[in-house]
């Protein structure tokens, strides 16, 4: 008996959105010029100190979970990975603050508020390498005309692509992931699409949509 209420997603999309791959390729021959956002250079500089002090030699593997929201993300894969630096980027200062309920888990994460667009950037652009990166329940932006709004379809792929690392994305639309699929492989890129379940939730969507009944799709890259 399901118990949760979340509705499925609704899109006019059938299949993948046919200009991925052509949106994908205009992104990766371009690079962005757009300013910073002031507070997510502070919250940059924020992390770039909390390394230097809880890892001086810079040898420890980095993680990045983006798009954490409050962050019960973070703290698993912190505990997953006690061996590595994880950073939870969020952009929502409302998030965030809610984070202090899973503070006590594992003390080798840090949970920002970042608009993780320019976060990505300006770690590309300081030439980091993350060991894993985690996009977990990313709005779907479920319209084809919103295909551009989608991480895999925008300017900032790019910057994922660049930053390396084992990159997972899960989604309950199996057609973000299918998409996603796509722009790796526009990219030369592996791509690996599966269904995806696990004992315990991770997020508090995967949490909502499980209880609902909704399956989880994920795709898992080697960059």
């Amino acid at each position: 008996m399901h118990t949760g209420n979340s509705r499925s997603i609704s899109s006019n999309q059938l299949g993948p959105h046919e200009k991925v791959s052509e949106l994908v390729r205009r992104h990766l021959a371009n690079t962005s010029q757009k300013p910073f956002n002031q507070h997510t250079l502070d919250a940059f500089e924020d992390v770039k100190k909390w390394r230097l002090q809880v890892d001086p030699e810079l040898r420890k593997p980095l993680i990045f979970d983006s798009c954490c929201g409050v962050g019960e993300s973070t703290s698993h894969i912190a505990a997953q990975f006690p061996d590595a630096l994880v950073v939870g980027i969020d952009k929502s200062e409302l998030r965030t603050n809610k984070h202090v309920h899973y503070s006590d888990k594992a003390p080798n994460y840090l949970v920002v508020r970042a608009d993780v667009n320019d976060f990505w950037r300006l770690a590309n652009s300081a030439q980091w390498q993350l060991s894993h990166h985690f996009l977990l329940y990313p709005n779907p932006y479920p319209k084809s005309s919103q295909v551009q709004r989608r991480w895999h379809a925008c300017a900032a792929f790019k910057d994922i692509v660049g930053l390396g690392g084992i990159l997972e994305v899960r989604s309950n639309w199996q057609i973000y992931i299918q998409e996603f699929a796509v722009a790796l492989n526009t990219a030369g890129k592996s791509a690996a699409v599966s269904p995806y379940h696990s004992a315990e939730p991770q997020t508090p969507f995967e949490r909502k949509y499980w209880a609902s009944g909704q399956q989880s799709w994920q795709v898992v890259s080697h960059l």
